[in-house]
């Protein structure tokens, strides 16, 4: 997928379905309407075009990062992805202005892909039916998405958001369609779990909603590889360092790599237990080969 950002790098696009959306998270009704510019596209032999924005605009914590959903988008087949900078002078187009300007003129949009509840332009004015009153007089098509439920209540990243927080992530997992995880950079540690036996990635977290603190059996995606470990996010209260700061670190099975300020995902399968303090090193030790031992236990079951 070609990715640019900002408007001034945009050239012309041969007939271009396009989707608008933050698309945060990449759910089950963003997914719908990411494979259905991509059917449109291939169909009339055009190109599938995602106009997203970067910051969020509601000034939401970040499900994904900027950089975890263009790789999600572009797992859809989508040719071409736009980031628009979300600051004061683009909050502040009128809804026509950004139809004609950007939508029309920058991009020539033939068909035109939203979900019902997309707002745009200053103050939220236009909707689908912003839309759809100027379909005619800018000559492109228009298809509105409804909002999809499950077990009777809208899917939405805000609600994503919630279930992630609060540790419901099975059914997190079922409303994005894939499992909760994390894209973070691997930073240096002050290396407690190497001098325990179980050496560990020190993650810095590209978005800022992660579940709870615990211990979770996870997969480990590395360089398009897929790796066992176990992860942990809390505070060390067994070596009471930097208590107010969370630390999410994981301990990768047979793996010895160095990767420090390489990326990876983490991908959590199951919650083992909750965070808790142990006298010594040597007890948490104990209880770390425990997990392990629950973890292969958990992959053997997915």
């Amino acid at each position: 997928m070609k990715i640019i950002y900002g408007l001034q790098k945009i050239r012309k696009i041969k007939k271009p379905v396009v989707a608008l959306g933050v698309f945060d998270g990449v759910h089950r009704g963003h997914i719908k309407i990411l494979r259905a510019i991509v059917t449109k596209a291939h169909s009339i032999r055009g190109r599938s075009v995602v106009l997203t924005f970067w910051p969020h605009p509601q000034a939401e914590k970040s499900l994904y990062s900027l950089e975890h959903r263009l790789r999600l988008i572009g797992e859809q087949g989508v040719d071409i992805c736009i980031v628009i900078n979300f600051n004061r002078q683009f909050c502040g187009m009128p809804a026509f202005d950004f139809i004609k300007d950007i939508l029309i003129e920058k991009i020539g949009a033939n068909f035109i892909y939203i979900g019902e509840n997309f707002r745009f332009g200053r103050n939220a004015e236009g909707n689908y039916r912003t839309l759809r009153k100027l379909s005619g007089k800018f000559n492109f098509k228009l298809k509105v998405f409804k909002v999809i439920k499950m077990g009777g209540r809208e899917i939405s990243s805000t609600y994503i958001r919630n279930l992630i927080t609060k540790g419901d992530l099975p059914l997190a997992c079922k409303l994005l369609s894939r499992r909760v995880s994390i894209l973070g950079t691997v930073i240096k540690g002050n290396f407690l779990g190497r001098k325990i036996g179980f050496p560990t990635a020190n993650i810095n977290p590209h978005h800022e909603v992660v579940p709870p603190n615990g211990v979770y059996a996870v997969r480990v995606i590395f360089n398009g590889k897929i790796f066992k470990g176990v992860c942990y996010i809390g505070k060390r209260p067994t070596f009471q360092i930097e208590k107010a700061k969370i630390h999410i670190e994981v301990h990768i099975f047979d793996f010895k790599q160095n990767i420090y300020a390489k990326f990876l995902e983490i991908q959590f399968i199951k919650k083992i237990r909750k965070e808790k303090k142990f006298d010594s090193p040597a007890s948490l030790a104990k209880e770390i080969r425990k997990d392990a031992s629950i973890a292969n236990r958990v992959f053997s079951l997915h």
